[in-house]
C-alpha cells in the first residue's frame, strides 16, 4: 500500500502511515475511535512523557533495563514532554475509559525515537512500559497534568486578577456609592469595598486549588494493573515520584492505597470542584462588572469599562463589556465540565475508573479556560475600570436606605416613617425630621454622611460630641 507500512501488535499485522511515528496499537485505536475528532489535551501528553522519562531511569537504576535503553527511552520522552511530538499523538479522547490506547501511543512514539537513538530495537510494551500498567499510569498523568498546570498557569493567573483588584480597591476606596440587596436600595458602601470583596474571593479560591494540590498529587503509579504491583520492582514507585516531584516543583507521593488510587477518582472530582467554585466566584466579579457599567444612560453607569470593539452591527457608537461576557460563558463551560467530571468520577468499577480520558478532557480545559480567561479580564477590564465618582456619591446620597443610620437617633420606626414618605413625596429625609423635631440639624450631619457609614459601628448617641 502506497504511503504506509506494515506494523504488528498481538492481534495480527495492521498498515500504518508511513511517516507516523505510532505504531500498530495506536493505529487500531484511530480507526475504531473515529467520535469527536478531538485529541488529549497537549499537557496530558506532557505529563506521559514526564513520567515514561522518569520511568526509564528507575528501571535502569533497578536492572529492569540496560543503562543504554534506559537513557535512550529517557531522552526520546523529554522530547514528548517538550511538545515536540503532539502531532503524532493522533487517538480521540473519546476511546478505550483506561486510557490505554493513549497510553501506548505514547509508549509506540517514545519507542521508536529511542530506537533511532540506539540503533536496535525498543520494544513499547516490554521497555516503555516496563514495570507500568495503562491503569496506574494514565490516571497518574492525568493528576500531574492537572497539578503542573494549575501550579504554573491557573494559580499564578488568578493571582494577577487579585491583585489588580486590590489596585482598584486602593484607588477607589473613598469613591462611596449605593448599595444594593436584592438589587434594591441599600446603606451605602464604596467601590474600593466591592472591589476588595471580590479580590478576597479570588484569593480564597487560590487558597482551595492549593489545598487540593496534595490529594491530587497522590500518584497510583507503582500499582499497575489492580493496585497490586504485579510487575512492577520494589521501590519502582517511590523513586519515579520523587524524581517527578523534584522535576516539576509539585506535591507529588505514592498513593497511600493503591486501590483506592486506581478503583476512585476522588481527587480529580475534588480538583474539579474546587475549579468550579472558583468559576463561580469569577463569574459574580464579571457579572458585577456588566451591572455596574449598564448603560451609560439607562443603567447603572457607576463605572466604565475601557472601550474594546463596537459592540452592534447596527447601533453606532454602542459598546458592550465583552470581556466580562467570555468570562461569564468560560464559567457556564466550567460548570458543564465539572458536570462531566463528577460523572465520571462515579464510575469507579471495582479496581478501575473507567472515564478517565473525558474526565482528563474536561478538568484539563477548564484549567485552561480559568487561566486565560481571568487574565483577560484583569488586563484588558479590571486595570481599565473608571469610576463616575459624582454619579456614585449622587446614588448613595439619595437612597432611602441611608435612613437606615437615623435608627439609634429616633429608632426603626420614626425612621421607616420619613423613609416611606421621602420616598413617595421626594422630599429630603433630612428636611423630613428637621420638621418634625426629632433631630438637631449636627445630629443629621453626622448620621447622614454617606462616606462615614461605609466605616461601620454606631454613630455618635444623642447629645454625645
Amino acid at each position: 500500500m502506497a504511503g504506509s507500512r506494515i506494523e504488528h501488535d498481538s492481534l495480527g499485522d495492521v498498515s500504518v502511515p508511513a511517516e507516523a511515528r505510532w505504531g500498530a496499537q495506536t493505529q487500531r485505536a484511530v480507526q475504531n475511535f473515529a467520535i469527536s475528532g478531538l485529541r488529549i489535551d497537549p499537557a496530558l501528553i506532557a505529563a506521559l512523557g514526564w513520567i515514561k522519562g522518569a520511568a526509564a531511569l528507575a528501571n535502569g537504576r533497578l536492572g529492569v533495563l540496560d543503562t543504554e535503553m534506559a537513557g535512550a527511552i529517557a531522552e526520546a520522552a523529554a522530547e514528548v514532554a517538550a511538545g515536540r511530538w503532539d502531532d503524532q499523538f493522533p487517538v480521540d479522547v473519546y476511546q478505550t475509559g483506561s486510557g490505554t490506547s493513549s497510553n501506548m501511543n505514547a509508549n509506540e512514539v517514545i519507542a521508536g525515537l529511542a530506537a533511532e537513538r540506539l540503533g536496535r530495537a525498543v520494544h513499547p510494551n516490554d521497555h516503555v512500559n516496563a514495570s507500568q500498567s495503562s491503569n496506574d499510569v494514565f490516571p497518574s498523568a492525568i493528576q500531574v497534568a492537572a497539578a503542573h498546570s494549575i501550579r504554573t498557569a491557573l494559580i499564578p493567573a488568578l493571582r494577577h486578577l487579585a491583585g489588580a483588584l486590590r489596585v482598584k480597591q486602593d484607588e477607589l476606596a473613598t469613591v462611596v456609592k449605593a448599595g444594593r440587596t436584592h438589587l434594591m436600595d441599600a446603606t451605602p458602601v464604596t467601590l474600593g469595598q466591592e472591589f476588595g470583596g471580590w479580590a478576597q474571593a479570588v484569593e480564597i479560591g487560590v487558597e482551595r486549588l492549593e489545598s487540593a494540590l496534595p490529594r491530587l498529587g497522590e500518584l497510583p503509579l507503582g500499582g499497575t494493573a489492580v493496585g497490586t504491583g504485579i510487575n512492577a520492582p520494589a521501590g519502582f514507585a517511590a523513586a519515579v515520584i520523587e524524581r517527578l516531584a523534584g522535576d516539576l516543583d509539585l506535591p507529588l507521593t505514592e498513593a497511600r492505597d493503591h486501590f483506592e488510587a486506581q478503583g476512585g477518582r476522588d481527587a480529580v472530582v475534588e480538583t474539579s470542584g474546587a475549579l468550579r467554585t472558583v468559576a463561580v466566584s469569577v463569574y459574580k466579579l464579571a457579572n458585577d462588572l456588566r451591572l455596574l457599567a449598564s448603560g451609560p444612560r439607562t443603567g447603572l453607569a457607576e463605572i466604565r469599562l475601557p472601550d474594546l470593539q463596537p459592540g452592534s452591527s447596527i447601533m453606532p457608537g454602542k459598546v458592550n463589556p465583552v470581556i466580562p461576557e467570555a468570562v461569564c460563558q468560560v464559567v457556564a463551560q466550567v460548570i458543564g465540565n465539572d458536570a462531566a467530571v463528577a460523572f465520571g468520577g462515579a464510575a469507579g468499577n471495582l479496581e478501575l475508573n473507567v472515564m478517565l480520558p473525558v474526565m482528563a478532557r474536561n478538568m484539563l480545559e477548564s484549567v485552561r479556560l480559568l487561566a486565560t480567561s481571568t487574565r483577560a479580564l484583569a488586563d484588558r477590564c479590571v486595570v481599565g475600570v473608571v469610576a463616575d465618582v459624582d454619579r456614585c456619591r449622587a446614588y448613595a446620597e439619595s437612597s432611602p436606605s441611608v435612613g437606615a443610620s437615623l435608627n439609634p437617633y429616633i429608632g426603626y420606626e420614626k425612621a421607616a416613617e420619613v423613609i416611606k414618605e421621602s420616598t413617595r413625596t421626594g422630599r429630603p429625609i433630612r428636611d423630613l425630621v428637621l420638621e418634625r423635631g426629632w433631630m438637631t440639624s449636627d445630629q443629621l450631619d453626622d448620621a447622614l454622611d454617606v462616606l462615614s457609614m461605609t466605616r461601620g459601628g454606631l454613630p455618635p448617641k444623642p447629645g454625645q460630641p
